[in-house]
C-alpha cells in the first residue's frame, strides 16, 4: 500500500492550521496574538540576534519582521537600540516579558488539549517524524 502523499501534506496543514487558529484565539487572554508571542520567544531565546536572524526564527520576512517590531515597540513589549553597526538590539519590556510568560502558560494548556488524543508514545514518534521531514 502506497501512502497518499497529497492527502499527508493535507493532514499536516490541516493540523497546523488548527494549532494556530486555536493558539491565536488562545493567546488573546496574554493580550498578543500567536505571531506577536512567536516574536517574543525568538527575542527572548536569541538575544543579540540581528532582525534577520529573527526574521527567519519566525518564519517572516525581514520586512514583514520589521514592521511587526514596530508595532511591538509602539505597544510597549519591546525596546529597539541601536547595535553594531546598521542593525539594532532587541529586548523585551517587562510588559513582554509578562506576555510572552502568560502566553507560556496559555499554550502549555492549549497545546495539551490539541495533542490529547495522542498517547505519549504517539506524540514523540510524531515529533521525531516531524524532525527528520524538517532536517533539524
Amino acid at each position: 500500500m502506497t501512502t497518499d502523499l497529497e492527502l499527508l501534506g493535507r493532514a499536516i496543514k490541516q493540523a497546523q492550521y488548527r494549532n494556530h487558529r486555536t493558539m491565536d484565539s488562545a493567546l488573546r487572554d496574554a493580550g498578543v496574538t500567536l505571531v506577536q508571542w512567536d516574536a517574543l520567544r525568538a527575542i527572548e531565546h536569541l538575544p543579540g540576534a540581528s532582525g534577520h536572524a529573527l526574521a527567519m526564527a519566525t518564519f517572516q520576512s525581514d520586512q514583514a519582521f520589521g514592521t511587526l517590531a514596530g508595532r511591538m515597540e509602539a505597544r510597549g513589549l519591546i525596546e529597539r537600540a541601536p547595535g553594531h553597526g546598521r542593525r539594532l538590539d532587541y529586548t523585551l519590556t517587562e510588559a513582554g516579558r509578562t506576555a510572552l510568560e502568560e502566553g507560556h502558560r496559555i499554550a502549555a494548556r492549549v497545546l495539551e488539549t490539541l495533542f490529547a488524543p495522542l498517547d505519549e508514545p504517539e506524540r514523540a514518534l510524531l515529533a521525531t517524524t516531524l524532525t527528520a521531514l524538517v532536517g533539524d
